[in-house]
């Protein structure tokens, strides 16, 4: 693999992040068509679900600009797919294109594809060079889709904990007022990180004190995440502002999950719209493991947390989260709620422990990426 060729793949990576918010469930992708002289004659990334995916794409940009992609190289982000799913498969666009060669950073981990695409493409007589999967282009690649291998190798979303609070860990104050804690700066890149997940969950304690929207509304949208609510007991008024159509009136799904039966107050729920499902836990909870698992189901890559303390908590200590968001503001607020109810503890070695990913100053606040370490 030349140099060249790696230069094409970072141009590939570089179209894929336009992907970031739009193509959920389907993974970032992007394609960078070369001619045989190294020319660029066409850069595409995948569009929304059931919408063309990058190779379609790159090879339709070729051809608006009037160049043969005939004996092109094609590098792609993700192993080009070999099924039909909402779209026809890639590798036959290839194929039929007559590319000469297809250079792929990171294999597809969907068991649908996983390899098939790769031989499909050999046994049309293409040539297929493939990135160690420790190079730093497959790693970032793998990073920008960690929702969707999440959800293909352990069926499972990425669960993301957002929180932000005070230098010394406060989250709310004992009178319950919390906003703003963070500035404008650190909201908006919040809002950015709702903006990729599939779906944004929370609980009813969240709803009930704050009676949140927890669309995305600080940065544009072509699609509004989903809302997940965890309500053991169906409380949710049914003039929740959740139930408020999305910033720029785009439409979601709202899952909320319980613990109990109500048949009038499901009903009413469902009259708004709300997906029901029932998993009731030990002590009158919701199960959160299996709610995970159905979350998995129902096409979630990323599950970006936006909950209270309790809720927080809960999760961490069903070791359901894979990582911290933490927004820390320059005071100091003494008293009052904190990130998460860990409980009391017995041992330091019994704590969540962490890894540290970055921290980059937002605004006048420090944000925190740190990831769960099991």
């Amino acid at each position: 693999m030349s140099d060249t060729d790696l230069i094409h793949l970072q141009s590939a990576l570089d179209a894929s992040r336009l992907s970031l918010t739009l193509s959920n469930p389907n993974p970032c992708v992007g394609c960078v068509l070369a001619a045989p002289d190294g020319r660029v004659i066409g850069i595409g990334h995948t569009q929304q679900a059931g919408g063309p995916h990058a190779e379609v794409m790159a090879l339709r940009d070729a051809a608006a600009r009037g160049e043969p992609v005939v004996g092109a190289t094609a590098h792609v982000t993700l192993e080009p797919c070999s099924h039909f799913g909402r779209t026809p498969p890639c590798c036959n666009a290839l194929i039929e294109a007559r590319v000469a060669r297809v250079v792929v950073a990171c294999t597809d981990p969907n068991p649908l594809v996983a390899g098939r695409g790769l031989d499909r493409l050999r046994e049309a007589g293409i040539t297929v060079d493939v990135l160690p999967p420790d190079h730093a282009i497959a790693l970032a690649v793998r990073d920008l889709n960690v929702g969707f291998f999440s959800r293909m190798e352990r069926g499972r979303p990425w669960v993301r904990m957002k929180m932000a609070a005070s230098l010394d860990g406060i989250t709310a104050l004992d009178n319950g007022q919390s906003q703003w804690i963070t500035g404008p700066e650190a909201r908006a890149d919040g809002h950015a990180w709702r903006a990729r997940a599939c779906a944004v969950l929370t609980g009813i304690g969240t709803v009930a004190e704050d009676n949140p929207r927890l669309d995305v509304r600080e940065v544009p949208v072509t699609r509004q995440p989903d809302l997940v609510v965890i309500d053991s007991h169906l409380r949710t008024p049914t003039d929740a502002r959740l139930f408020e159509t999305p910033h720029g009136g785009l439409q979601r799904r709202i899952h909320l999950f319980h613990a109990v039966r109500d048949a009038a107050a499901e009903a009413a729920l469902q009259s708004r719209g709300a997906r029901l499902q029932c998993l009731p836990g030990d002590g009158g909870k919701v199960d959160l493991p299996a709610m995970i698992d159905a979350l998995g189901r129902l096409e979630i890559n990323e599950l970006h947390v936006e909950a209270g303390y309790k809720l927080n908590g809960s999760l961490l200590r069903a070791g359901l989260v894979d990582e911290l968001l933490v927004y820390l503001a320059p005071r100091l607020l003494g008293q009052g709620s904190g990130l998460a109810h860990l409980g009391a503890l017995e041992r330091l070695a019994d704590g969540v422990n962490l890894r540290w990913i970055d921290t980059v100053p937002v605004g006048d606040d420090l944000r925190l990426r740190a990831q769960v370490v099991r």
